[in-house]
C-alpha cells in the first residue's frame, strides 16, 4: 500500500511540477509586456526588484543567489541594464573585483513605475481566490523550492554522462589526451 501511495504522491507532484512550467512561461510573458514600455524585460524587472528590495547594495554573485539563477545570467541582465542607464557599480570594500550594484535615479522610477502597472494587474489576477489558498500554494511552492535545493545539494538523482560523447554519430574518434589532430 506504501508504494501505490507513493506513485500517486509522484503524479501529483509531476501533474504540478508541469503546471509550474506553464504557469511560469505566462508569468514571464504577461510580465514582458507589462514592462515593455519602460524599456525593461520580466529579467530586468526581477534582477532592478532584487536591488530595490534590498536592504544595501550587494555584487552580482549576491543578487542571482537571491534570485535563484545562475550568476552568469544575472551579470549579462545587469551589463544591460548598466548600459540602459539603470543601474550603476560601485566600489565593494570587501572585494577588490565584485562590485556592488545599485539602482539609478532611471532604475528607481522604472521600478516605480513598473509596480504600479503590477498592482492593479496583480489585484486582477488573485480576484475569486481565498487568500487561505493563495498562502497554500505558497507554502507549498516554497516547501518543494526547499526540499529540491537539499536533493540538488546532494545530487542523488543525476543522468550519468554519456560515453559515446556523439562521435559515433559524427564518425570521429575522440582524441586521446597528448594527441594533436593534424
Amino acid at each position: 500500500m506504501t508504494s501505490a501511495r507513493a506513485i500517486t504522491a509522484a503524479e501529483a507532484a509531476t501533474s504540478l511540477i508541469l503546471e509550474v512550467f506553464r504557469l511560469n512561461g505566462q508569468l514571464l510573458a504577461a510580465a514582458d509586456r507589462l514592462v515593455s514600455g519602460l524599456d525593461l524585460t520580466s529579467a530586468r524587472w526581477a534582477v532592478l526588484g532584487a536591488i530595490a528590495n534590498s536592504d544595501s547594495a550587494k555584487p552580482v554573485a549576491w543578487l542571482a543567489r537571491d534570485l535563484g539563477m545562475h550568476r552568469q545570467g544575472v551579470q549579462r541582465i545587469t551589463n544591460d541594464l548598466l548600459k540602459n542607464g539603470f543601474v550603476e557599480l560601485a566600489p565593494n570594500p570587501h572585494h577588490r573585483r565584485a562590485s556592488l550594484v545599485e539602482l539609478t535615479a532611471r532604475g528607481r522610477e522604472a521600478y516605480k513605475a513598473a509596480m504600479r502597472a503590477y498592482k492593479p494587474w496583480v489585484e486582477s489576477l488573485a480576484k475569486g481566490f481565498s487568500l487561505d489558498d493563495l498562502e497554500t500554494a505558497q507554502r507549498v511552492a516554497a516547501a518543494l523550492r526547499d526540499r529540491l535545493q537539499v536533493l540538488e545539494r546532494r545530487r542523488p538523482f543525476a543522468t550519468p554522462p554519456q560515453k559515446d560523447r556523439g562521435f559515433a554519430r559524427s564518425g570521429r574518434r575522440p582524441m586521446r589526451a597528448g594527441r594533436l589532430r593534424r
